[in-house]
């Protein structure tokens, strides 16, 4: 199948280096201390941050930092897939502990000791890039509640396909088994905080397609700096500051 037609353009009309369109709302579960919805392209997900609150498990807590705990899930309504997904299987797993260790990298987890952080992220719409969007979404739900953190952590993906390096890929693109590279980044400190690749890739090629995902989490971050100037502006505005 061609991924790349003759003109440059995608299936879904892009550009190779071009991202999907960004959409974001914060403050969208009344109860949660900060939550968020981020959208990129079809792929919708919703995240809701609890805490710093008091350690539920004695047994867990901890002296010197506080306790990150995650959970991913998917909505039986995300994919056309009607064949129920079970709470808890393995890839919800995995992908739970690869967001809660991907946030602990930007949380200043040693201000809040013997505190516990909360972090649920639900996927409601998958069209491909599942990961990077949740990781987006936790980072401005945890912004929304005022949690301490030494930079954002953004996430995109790349890959290559038809020996072209794509930026943000979609569900089908994701589907065609070629190499994908999934980044996350602190982007002013500019660290890798993930890095996970699902197929073998020449060193050359492997540079390329990573630094093409490293420049979509900049473009994300800075995407993610206005939505949250913006909505200081509209509390600003309603306190009549």
């Amino acid at each position: 199948m061609e991924y790349v037609s003759p003109e440059g353009l995608r299936i879904d009309g892009r550009r190779p280096m071009e991202m999907r369109k960004l959409q974001a709302e914060i403050g969208v579960v009344p109860k949660a201390d900060g939550s968020a919805v981020f959208e990129m392209g079809n792929t919708k997900v919703i995240a809701a941050v609890y805490g710093p609150r008091e350690v539920q498990n004695r047994s867990q807590q901890l002296s010197d930092r506080a306790l990150v705990h995650c959970e991913y899930s998917m909505a039986n309504f995300s994919t056309g897939d009607r064949m129920r997904k079970p709470k808890g299987d393995r890839r919800s797993t995995e992908i739970s502990l690869v967001i809660r260790q991907t946030m602990e990298a930007c949380i200043l987890t040693q201000l809040m000791p013997r505190s516990q952080i909360d972090i649920y992220v639900q996927v409601l719409q998958a069209d491909g890039g599942t990961r990077s969007a949740c990781i987006n979404a936790a980072t401005l739900a945890l912004a929304d509640a005022g949690i301490p953190m030494r930079d954002f952590v953004t996430s995109c993906s790349a890959g290559y396909l038809n020996s072209t390096p794509l930026l943000d890929l979609n569900y089908v693109e994701d589907s065609a088994g070629g190499p994908d590279v999934t980044v996350g980044i602190l982007p002013k400190l500019d660290k890798v905080t993930l890095l996970q690749m699902d197929a073998k890739l020449p060193l050359d090629i492997f540079e390329n397609v990573m630094q093409l995902a490293a420049e979509g989490c900049k473009a994300i971050a800075d995407y993610i700096r206005e939505v949250l100037s913006e909505n200081t502006k509209q509390l600003e505005f309603r306190r009549g500051v």
